[in-house]
């Protein structure tokens, strides 16, 4: 049985979903796992209080401060740079879904893909109560 062109392109489509959502997972393990054993070089052996709550310094609060931070090597920007990484992977495939959509002219899931971006930019960077 001879496949069009259309099902070839849906494959092809699928298979680079698949990828990137896989390389997407495994760059964020990778920048994790770095940034953790730096984080255990530099503050394994000190002793940890946990009678406080510690939250997270002000410059890891935001993705342009955790950038910062990762450039300069710090460990915790690094292993919050892995974090940021796997959050984007979902959000650049369904980038990548709504372009792949737009091309094959599927008018219905291009609305759907354009609406779940914007539920999930908004759910981001929109503004929390």
């Amino acid at each position: 049985m001879l496949q069009t062109e259309q099902t070839r392109a849906e494959e092809q489509v699928e298979h680079a979903m698949g990828d990137l959502l896989r390389v997407g997972v495994l760059t964020a393990a990778a920048v994790v796992l770095v940034g953790g054993i730096l984080y255990l070089i530099r503050y394994g052996t000190k002793p940890v209080d946990l009678s406080v709550f510690r939250g997270e310094p002000a410059d890891l609060r935001s993705p342009w401060g955790i950038l910062v931070d990762a450039w300069k090597l710090q460990s915790r920007g690094i292993i919050q740079l892995g974090l940021l990484l796997l959050i984007a992977t979902p959000v650049a495939r369904v980038i990548f879904a709504f372009f792949a959509f737009f091309r094959q002219r599927d008018c219905t899931y291009v609305v759907v893909t354009f609406m779940v971006l914007a539920v999930l930019l908004y759910g981001l960077f929109g503004e929390s109560p």
